[in-house]
């Protein structure tokens, strides 16, 4: 099942529509109970048992009883179910170190120490902030690089120097001498362009890919398509939906791949997987 903290949530419809797309259940934690260490959902019909959580649910508010006291967005007794071993949650409390933007920059060491070679895919140059001499540069260069918050998410706390106004520039720079430590730099990527639907008309947007590589019992599979994120917004570069962006059909073409077109859409079969395109759009392609 898919918990979240309800429609306060952004972008709540996108959130809402997965459980229907993945056949799961959409619950808040007032639709939860534990009892004796076991998670129950609560329905008209009785309770049902939970095992498997995907949570959209922020570490601090999972938990009142482990976490924040005040929190009535989360379960209490969830994380002693969780320690029980009597339900799992993919997405398990502290994953969110993996999403830290100064881990990312550490990769390149983390993937030759434990493969003894060298990352297939290079990183974006990354300055970690709390080095005096990354420090030195990104304040020198400002005006040119993407700074963002190393727990940051969703295109909040981030500065994109080029199109950036001079009061948005010093406040970083402020905010950079004050507390480095939660701060990278990365350079400005030229970021593709796809013709998008806008007020006047077709006209380019900036937008990125985001492939899903699923790692399990029988070795890592790269699943065919991905997320294709769309900045609406007219010279932005950020694609996050929460800051206004939106998404667009992804197709990926491949020599071993085979195709064939139905009513309303088209179904790609690739490596023994396959996947449905509806024929419909978001109004943004």
């Amino acid at each position: 099942m898919l918990l979240t903290p309800g429609i306060i949530i952004r972008p709540i419809t996108s959130i809402a529509s997965s459980p229907i797309l993945m056949g799961i259940e959409l619950v808040e934690a007032a639709d939860l109970v534990v009892d004796d260490d076991i998670v129950w959902m609560r329905t008209i019909a009785g309770r049902v048992k939970v095992d498997v959580i995907y949570r959209r649910i922020d570490d601090d508010y999972l938990d009142p009883l482990v976490f924040r006291p005040d929190s009535a967005l989360g379960v209490p007794g969830l994380i002693a179910a969780y320690a029980a071993g009597n339900v799992a949650i993919m997405n398990a409390p502290g994953n969110g170190i993996a999403d830290d933007k100064a881990i990312y920059s550490y990769m390149p060491d983390i993937v030759k120490f434990y493969s003894g070679g060298e990352c297939k895919l290079r990183n974006v140059e990354t300055w970690r902030c709390r080095e005096p001499q990354a420090l030195k540069y990104v304040l020198d260069n400002l005006e040119d690089v993407v700074v963002k918050l190393v727990d940051g998410s969703g295109g909040y706390g981030m500065l994109v120097g080029p199109t950036a106004s001079k009061q948005e520039i010093e406040n970083f720079r402020a905010a950079l001498i004050a507390e480095p430590h939660r701060y990278i730099a990365q350079p400005t990527l030229a970021l593709s362009t796809v013709p998008t639907m806008a007020d006047g008309g077709l006209s380019p947007r900036h937008v990125d890919f985001r492939p899903f590589v699923l790692t399990g019992s029988k070795g890592v599979k790269v699943v065919p398509g991905g997320l294709t994120r769309v900045a609406l917004k007219e010279g932005s570069l950020v694609v996050n939906s929460s800051q206004g962006g939106g998404t667009k059909d992804s197709f990926v073409l491949m020599a071993d791949q085979t195709q064939r077109m139905r009513p309303g859409g088209m179904t790609q079969t690739m490596g023994g997987m396959s996947q449905s395109l509806s024929a419909q759009t978001d109004g943004a392609a």
